[in-house]
């Protein structure tokens, strides 16, 4: 009688810890496609607002946004001990990483930028390994090296091949990035995730609001449609509520398993520029897409 209720129990475990871990990917999935969206939505955005002011006033309203919320809510400030963790997630996703893309994508195509995505989630997966200490299976880091491959070959292809001054800026960007990611995710299993990346923003703002002040000040501002859609987007969807779903994804699944999916990334950013920018994709881009998403479902089952 004890080995019959001990036998039919393990079903039952077993797929009560799978369902967080679905619930997981689908979070870090929502926030892949809302980041996909960011270098177009920039590209918009440029066409409203100089670089300088596009930063610093997403980053204004995303506080504002996530500073609402936190008060709303009336959320105590997190421990002395996360403020410093907070800093790094700041200085990489908050002012780091759309500074440096922003002032890339002055003068690079949206598909030559995406070569950043493409090795960020690899990026991403080591500064992971070395913070936290988790080492993924062998079967994880080859999956993810010719993920990686896949998508910086065909990016590059896409792009005509030609490096660019603006790579200085992306690689930049992807080192700062992948840094605010892991500690971002780090920070999300101890404490919700929309508060790490709340915290993040208001932490900013007295750097952000006057330098918001600034670049208007100094930046000519033409209020086109396409202008302040790119802002919007790029304040509430890819600064706010894309990092919210994002650092969530990677506390339940893992650093490592969420930052794979971020290869599917740039092959949905082109698809976005040839729907939103008129931007042209080669044939290669079928056969790539299959490569990554084989690669994807390597990661997401391999061991670690």
């Amino acid at each position: 009688m004890k080995t019959q209720s001990s036998a039919t129990a393990r079903p039952t475990i077993a797929v009560t810890a799978s369902h967080p871990a679905r619930t997981g990917t689908l979070l870090a999935v929502l926030g892949v496609l809302a980041f996909s969206l960011t270098f177009p939505a920039t590209a918009w955005g440029l066409q409203g607002f100089g670089p300088w002011s596009l930063v610093a006033v997403r980053s204004v309203l995303a506080a504002l946004l996530a500073g609402g919320a936190l008060l709303a809510l009336r959320v105590a400030p997190p421990a002395r001990r996360h403020w410093a963790g907070l800093a790094v997630v700041a200085a990489g996703v908050v002012v780091g990483f759309p500074l440096l893309t922003t002032l890339a994508l002055r003068t690079s195509t949206t598909a030559h930028a995406a070569v950043v995505v493409g090795l960020l989630p690899l990026t991403t997966a080591l500064l992971s390994a070395l913070r936290t200490g988790i080492r993924p299976s062998r079967t994880f880091w080859a999956a993810a090296l010719a993920g990686a491959g896949a998508v910086v070959t065909f990016t590059v292809l896409q792009s005509g091949g030609a490096l660019t001054t603006a790579d200085l800026y992306l690689f930049a960007a992807l080192l700062v990035c992948a840094a605010g990611y892991t500690e971002g995710g780090r920070l999300a299993r101890v404490m919700p995730g929309w508060q790490v990346i709340g915290w993040a923003l208001v932490l900013c703002l007295p750097l952000t609001v006057p330098a918001a002040a600034l670049a208007l000040a100094h930046e000519p501002v033409r209020l086109t449609a396409h202008g302040v859609a790119g802002l919007l987007w790029v304040a509430a969807g890819s600064q706010f509520l894309g990092l919210v779903v994002w650092y969530r994804g990677m506390a339940a699944i893992g650093i490592p398993k969420a930052s794979q999916l971020q290869l599917a990334q740039p092959l949905l950013t082109l698809v976005w520029s040839v729907l939103l920018l008129g931007e042209h994709l080669t044939p290669a881009a079928p056969l790539t897409a299959a490569a990554v998403l084989v690669c994807i479902a390597v990661t997401q089952r391999a061991r670690g």
